[in-house]
């Protein structure tokens, strides 16, 4: 039996936790994306690259490689820098692996040195070398920005440091703490370089955003700190959420070029400068990188793919090709960006003022179109359910009623809806639903002609009587085993009752959210659930006839509410 590595082992854990953070929020780095182009790929292009780390790590403990062998740091090193680079696409995705090569050098550059604090701040001062060396044209305000600063906060934390906390750590839980310090202070200052970064390039300030990139960056260092502190106080550690890019008149800063056009090519005698010569007459945003003597990593912006690619007929194999329509992708995705905002436009329309309204707080077009066609007004809660309390507040005094009943949707948003409710100029009462399929289950339920406190009296009896379930892909594998990133949990109230496969958890869930002779309320299937609405109707009990509503929610492939 091969033996592992047990520091590989919790270096694999930490790489994985961290890149299942980045993937589940991938939509949102995706909606901040508009520079260099609008095309919403940097969350996919960040993750893909991430994963390839993570699937090289599992080779290598499959192999059974440790770090005590001959070489064997330096090994690990050169897989996970090669497999970072021929993994990357996009912009992200290849400065993302030079990043991670820039980090992986300063760890061989030092043998035998622990991951100690300051090893930390010399991987991050590598990697951003490395990152501004990798760009043919670095801009500020970008990853690149986050990055240096981010190097700088943890060399100035490990000066800060108890010289106990700078020497070997006695322990997996000693050596978290340390690191989970200075990684903490690093997150700050790429936190405050993020929020000025829309001050040194304009495109981010003129879309109302701050950069994707680097947004993605601080998502990939709060995975490894919720890692560090697994169980521990702060555990829950994350980075505050970002309103989506404004797509209207944008277009990508590329404009005479079409396709994004990524490739790896494998040779000798590969000369990485006149290839950046020859790219630049036939495209821009180049990016070349040297993997190793015989390697290139390519990304360009171009019309002309093919000639790109025949570049290096003769003279090296290319492989891992990815062309990308970019103007296709800016259209669907100003496309998707239209609709949801024309069903916020028709729900607003449908009310006329009245005594009392219900506002919701809804996310996922088909959701917002169900919620107004039950009366209520809607606010847009956006991929991560968590508007404002002056977005909430605003939503109130425009609201066509004198009084308001507000339904959160969502435990994380209670607290900004009762603040937006104490400082509301006119009467408000706040029932605490904690999803969606719970607030849209109880709607029927509200007065048409009642007092705000009536209403959230009768909304609240139906909740009382209602039972929520829900389905959604795994954002992290489960440390007993059970599961792994991306397959199906199953719950109904809070508790997780099934996991697997999207078909045998969904029907779980349905089969015990129906026990004792509930009916199926709200059965929603959500942005990208795996399967169609006819085979989801057929994993329902025996005589619950579900109508399944097309909600198109984020991070829930089912919601369901019974009664």
């Amino acid at each position: 039996m091969t033996s592992v590595d047990p520091s590989i082992v919790r270096f694999r854990d930490l790489v994985a936790a961290a890149t299942a953070h980045v993937e589940s929020r991938k939509q949102e780095i995706n909606d901040l994306n508009v520079f260099p182009v609008a095309d919403g790929d940097t969350g996919d292009n960040m993750a893909l690259t991430l994963r390839s780390v993570v699937e090289e790590l599992d080779a290598v403990l499959t192999e059974g490689l440790t770090l005590d062998a001959d070489g064997g740091r330096e090994e690990l090193v050169r897989r996970l820098a090669r497999a970072a680079l021929l993994g990357a696409r996009g912009n992200s995705g290849v400065i993302l692996s030079q990043l991670i090569r820039g980090a992986a050098e300063e760890l061989v550059a030092r043998p035998g040195e622990l991951i100690r604090p300051p090893l930390v701040a010399a991987a991050l001062a590598g990697a951003s070398h490395r990152g501004y060396d990798s760009v043919r044209q670095p801009v500020e305000g970008t990853i690149l920005t986050v990055v240096r600063e981010m190097a700088g906060a943890a060399s100035h934390a490990v000066a800060q440091l108890d010289p106990g906390q700078l020497g070997a750590p006695a322990g997996d839980a000693e050596q978290s703490f340390a690191l989970a310090i200075v990684i903490g202070e690093a997150i700050a200052a790429g936190l405050r370089a993020l929020d000025e970064g829309p001050e040194l390039l304009p495109a981010l300030k003129d879309a109302g955003v701050v950069d994707a990139g680097g947004f993605g960056l601080l998502v990939l260092f709060a995975g490894v700190i919720r890692f560090l502190r697994e169980g521990q106080p702060g555990g829950d550690f994350d980075i505050r959420h970002y309103a989506a890019a404004r797509l209207e008149g944008l277009s990508h800063a590329s404009e005479t070029f079409r396709y994004c056009t990524n490739f790896a090519v494998t040779g000798a005698g590969l000369d990485a400068g006149r290839v950046r010569d020859d790219l630049a007459t036939m495209g821009d945003s180049i990016i070349v990188v040297v993997g190793d003597e015989q390697t290139l990593k390519i990304h360009v912006h171009t019309d002309e793919p093919d000639r790109a690619m025949a570049l290096f007929d003769g003279t090296g194999e290319v492989s891992r090709v990815d062309v990308a329509d970019m103007e296709a992708q800016v259209a669907a995705r100003t496309g998707r960006s239209a609709a949801a905002a024309e069903a916020l436009v028709a729900a607003a329309a449908v009310r006329e003022h009245s005594r009392s309204a219900v506002l919701a707080v809804v996310s996922g077009a088909g959701l917002v179109r169900a919620f107004a066609q039950e009366g209520a007004v809607v606010v847009d809660g956006g991929l991560t359910m968590n508007p404002s309390t002056a977005d909430l507040l605003e939503a109130i005094e425009g609201a066509p009623a004198d009084e308001i009943v507000l339904l959160p949707n969502n435990g994380n948003v209670l607290m900004a809806a009762e603040r937006a409710a104490e400082l509301a100029s006119k009467p408000v009462v706040v029932v605490p639903t904690r999803s969606q399929q719970a607030g849209l289950a109880s709607l029927g339920a509200a007065l048409d002609d009642g007092s705000a406190s009536e209403s959230a009296a009768s909304l609240t009896a139906e909740l009382d009587e209602l039972l929520t379930a829900g389905v959604a892909p795994a954002a992290r594998a489960d440390p007993a085993g059970r599961f792994d990133v991306g397959d199906a949990l199953g719950y109904v109230g809070e508790d997780l009752v099934a996991w697997g496969t999207p078909q045998d958890v969904l029907r779980t869930v349905l089969a015990q959210a129906c026990e004792d002779g509930r009916e199926l309320v709200v059965l929603a299937a959500g942005d990208g659930a795996p399967l169609e609405d006819d085979v989801v109707s057929g994993l329902a009990p025996d005589g619950s006839e579900p109508d399944v509503l097309t909600g198109g929610q984020p991070a829930w492939w089912w919601l369901v509410a019974t009664g």
